[in-house]
């Protein structure tokens, strides 16, 4: 089996979770303080949303950028990788992803993973100018996106004719660190298109859902794998929930749905990772027998870290020592 990974989302601002620090230097403090704690308690990645307005509804509160969060948390930090949960593939060119990322490896000494997607927030796109396409031409844009910058992370001289991008001789340097390349990681679970892409282009799938959807999402990708001469073994499949964890049951039920799109609190529970250590370790052993084997979760807690803690001092052992 593929060595289990365990990451955790900063706090950006996207959920709302910054709305009770008022200064804005305040919050990025706590973003990166955070961000180094996640670090010190071993976890082996961290992450941030690629979004600028705040859910449920735009709010006018803080949401810091992804790729200027990670490159300065890049000089915050030394060992944990770096990953967009995430990118939206409409949102910047592909030959300026390419730099994007292939810098952020080198500045990083090799840490990032590539989250990449079609993307999906509509506010967004209209409130920044960005065309909406259909859902099939997003994922076409998608695929194309994820062409173009693997080649451009590895070829001296980049020439590309797509049906909407077009590249005459474009340079990529520096190349990224790491060898072959590092990870591409897509986002998304459109099983007839997305999962297309997943088997044909990337190192790693991530898609949500409860233990049943999340197998039914694996077995659609396995299908695709199969039809493009893919070994479906060589994709891992992630997940990154919300996590809430307290140490009595009791606290659990009393603290409520911590959902911010107001989900009742039983169907929130049932589809995160919401209950005692125990209970969350019973529940990541349930999706790693699904063949999930990196978790990366976003805190319900945040700006408090008692979810972060227990998570990685009570959970994550627990996992490890379970499955072997």
């Amino acid at each position: 089996m593929t060595e289990l990974t365990f990451g955790v989302f900063i706090p950006q601002g996207w959920k709302m979770e910054l709305a009770s620090i008022d200064d804005p230097q305040a919050k990025w403090a706590k973003a990166v303080e955070i961000a180094t704690l996640a670090e010190d308690l071993g976890y082996d990645s961290l992450w941030v949303y690629d979004h600028f307005h705040n859910v449920p509804v735009p709010a006018h509160e803080a949401m810091f950028e992804a790729w200027t969060t990670l490159a300065a948390i890049s000089q915050r930090t030394s060992r944990i990788k770096l990953g967009q949960m995430v990118g939206c593939a409409l949102y910047r060119e592909p030959s300026m992803l390419a730099k994007l990322t292939s810098n952020l490896d080198v500045i990083s000494g090799g840490r990032l993973i590539w989250g990449i997607g079609a993307g999906w927030y509509e506010h967004e796109f209209d409130g920044y100018g960005y065309e909406f396409p259909s859902a099939a031409d997003r994922i076409r844009m998608l695929r194309e996106t994820v062409e173009i910058v693997t080649a451009m992370w590895t070829e001296p001289d980049v020439s590309y004719q797509g049906r909407h991008f077009t590249l005459d001789g474009a340079q990529c340097d520096p190349k990224p660190l790491q060898s072959p390349r590092p990870q591409v990681l897509i986002g998304g679970g459109g099983e007839q298109l997305t999962l297309r892409v997943v088997a044909r282009l990337a190192d790693a799938a991530n898609f949500g859902g409860n233990p049943e959807e999340f197998a039914h999402k694996c077995d659609v990708l396995r299908d695709h794998c199969q039809a493009v001469g893919r070994d479906y073994d060589d994709i891992q499949k992630t997940w990154s929930p919300e996590v809430f964890v307290r140490e009595s049951e009791q606290e659990i039920v009393d603290g409520g749905t911590r959902s911010f799109w107001g989900e009742p609190f039983e169907s929130w529970r049932a589809g995160n990772l919401v209950g005692t250590p125990e209970q969350v370790a019973v529940k990541v052993e349930q999706y790693v027998q699904l063949g999930c084997t990196g978790f990366y979760p976003w805190c319900s807690d945040y700006p408090d870290t008692e979810t972060m803690h227990l998570f990685a001092e009570r959970v994550i052992p627990a996992v490890r020592t379970a499955v072997g």
